[in-house]
């Protein structure tokens, strides 16, 4: 039995001899794991060597009739791997035997594997020093020999390698000082827990400290060497500090900040104020017409002045008595020729049993001001001279009978709700109409959902909010 194995290892060292002499193929991969199979053992040993392809195998991938892909990771494998195995699986862009049980130094045909890609070997027992056949490797994008026994020194040829991403050589036994590695892509980058001194050099201080961890190493996230100024730009778990504001750069921001707040606040209360300057002034009566008593039913109704009228539309008492005038001389002939003062003469209409506080000589003596103007008329706030106010709407383009707009006015004044105004009183003529209601001191609707009348003190108030919200995010 023991004769039959030697002769296979003699066997397949034969095969490592000649396979470099033909052409490599997927036969002479297959040859070369077996060889691999036949010198570190392990469950390589359940491949079904009956098969004429290896691509079946497991942990074993072909592409194009080559192996590309060796993955055997905690596969028992044990021993040292022989020169001549992989010069022959030159098509692989994956080699993974980590988590084994493999010595010795890396073989050096390793390195016709010009397509390697992804070397994992982490794990194993892998002893001597880094082999410099490795940085010929230029298509390696992730190369892992942590948890082995090389030692040495790291080399700066590691710069070769322009496309790596990953470089893990932690929990060794490497020595000497870090190189000055520069290499763009690197992503993932530990040298923790080996015998390293010195300085960490700059390109490398970007990268946290358990990076560096274990070793006798200092700058960067290991804090400042002896005679060197730490800077202060790394927190202690090796993350990079964000820089504040030094002070004059936030005292010029809060002034600033501060000049700006007064510029917006004047802006807007000129705004404001500019609103405000729209709203009309109250308008006495005696300012925009003259008129002697108004007829009590049975008297003369009055003429008002040559240069009188209500042009301006701002008071009612001028509406009202425009109305009165714009019939006037037609009642009053009326009243005087006998056809019955009472009858003639046009009046108030109230609703309801309520008391009669005024009348409508003293809505023609009342000051007014314009509350808004709408598609049915204009809407007066009109203060009596007894201190009542009221609201008053003069209707236009309103052509009904009295007795049509009778019926319609005294529907609307039947109307009892908390949320409608109640109509007080009403007057009607051939050329006036006019709606008497009870004012309401608290603006109009539209005021309230414009904000036309409390909009500067709103906007000092959000103004105020985002200011501190600038200042306390500029502190922090």
């Amino acid at each position: 039995m023991h004769s039959h194995s030697q002769s296979q290892r003699l066997f397949y060292l034969c095969l490592l001899v000649l396979l470099p002499l033909a052409t490599p193929d997927l036969s002479s991969d297959r040859a070369a794991l077996l060889a691999l199979r036949s010198a570190v053992g392990g469950r390589t040993l359940l491949w079904d060597v009956t098969r004429p392809s290896p691509c079946a195998w497991a942990g074993v991938n072909c592409e194009d009739n080559r192996v590309t892909v060796l993955r055997l990771p905690g596969v028992a494998l044990h021993g040292t791997i022989p020169s001549g195995i992989f010069g022959n699986l030159t098509a692989l862009r994956t080699l993974s035997l980590r988590l084994n049980a493999l010595t010795g130094p890396l073989p050096s045909d390793l390195s016709a594997c010009v397509t390697l890609r992804n070397l994992y070997l982490q794990g194993n027992l892998f002893s001597g020093e880094i082999p410099e056949f490795l940085y010929s490797l230029h298509d390696l994008v992730r190369l892992n020999l942590a948890s082995n026994n090389f030692s040495g020194e790291i080399s700066p040829s590691f710069n070769n390698l322009t496309r790596i991403r990953t470089l893990y050589l932690e929990n060794n036994k490497l020595s000497g000082s870090v190189p000055a590695l520069d290499l763009p892509k690197l992503e993932q980058f530990n040298i923790s827990n080996n015998l390293l001194t010195g300085s960490i050099p700059n390109k490398l201080r970007s990268y946290k400290s358990s990076s560096f961890l274990g070793n006798s190493l200092c700058g960067g996230p290991l804090g400042a060497c002896p005679g060197e100024v730490d800077n202060g730009d790394f927190n202690l778990d090796g993350s990079k500090k964000k820089k504040k504001l030094s002070g004059g750069a936030i005292a010029g921001i809060v002034i600033g900040s501060v000049v700006g707040f007064v510029v917006i606040v004047a802006i807007l209360f000129l705004l404001c104020r500019k609103k405000s300057s729209k709203k009309t002034s109250s308008v006495d009566i005696a300012r925009t017409v003259k008129h002697p008593e108004v007829e009590i039913p049975g008297e003369k109704l009055p003429e008002l002045e040559s240069g009188g009228g209500y042009g301006n539309g701002y008071s009612v008492g001028a509406a009202a008595a425009a109305a009165m005038v714009g019939n006037g001389k037609s009642e009053a002939a009326n009243a005087s020729g006998g056809g019955g003062g009472a009858a003639g003469a046009k009046k108030l209409i109230f609703f309801g049993n309520g008391p009669r506080v005024f009348d409508l000589e003293d809505l023609l003596r009342a000051s007014a001001e314009v509350l808004g103007k709408g598609t049915f008329g204009t809407a007066y706030k009109a203060v009596l001279e007894a201190g009542t106010v009221v609201a008053v709407k003069r209707l236009k383009d309103v052509t009904i009978t009295e007795k049509e707009f009778k019926e319609k006015i005294e529907s609307v004044g039947a109307m009892d709700h908390e949320s409608l105004v109640p109509l007080r009183a009403y007057y009607f003529s051939r050329d006036e109409k006019l709606l008497v209601y009870d004012y309401m001191p608290m603006g109009s609707l539209s005021a309230l959902l414009h904000g036309e009348v409390f909009c500067f003190f709103d906007w000092i108030c959000i103004l105020l909010c985002l200011f501190s919200s600038v200042v306390i995010t500029l502190f922090l």
